[in-house]
């Protein structure tokens, strides 16, 4: 569980940074580029953490897949980017391959059983 809760830190904190990569950029601020490598920082240590226990695959995935759809949808609303059919069938593929790319990892209680 704890492990999974440093996988979502990492997912808010790659989040975040990348959202505030963005707003330093359109007010050419440069407290908002530090804090943006602060947030990627915090962001890749929690993911170490994570993938001790979670299949590095699995947690990548999860880590990129999110924070993609969560940026996309995040710069739409916040940086009026446009948000087209072809983006909403792309991170719709997203959401399926992180799926299916959870449910073909087996965990380490499972492959335990599987091995006895």
């Amino acid at each position: 569980m704890l492990y999974w809760l440093l996988l979502a830190l990492a997912i808010a904190f790659e989040i975040i940074g990348t959202l505030a990569m963005k707003w330093a950029s359109l007010h050419a601020h440069p407290a908002g580029y530090f804090f943006m490598l602060g947030m990627i920082a915090l962001s890749y240590i929690s993911l170490c953490f994570a993938v001790k226990k979670i299949a590095l695959g699995v947690a990548y995935a999860i880590w990129e897949g999110v924070g993609v759809l969560c940026i996309t949808l995040f710069s739409v609303l916040l940086f009026d980017e446009s948000l087209t059919l072809m983006k909403v069938a792309g991170l719709a593929t997203l959401v399926m391959g992180i799926a299916l790319v959870k449910s073909g990892t087996i965990g380490s209680s499972e492959a335990n059983h599987a091995a006895a």
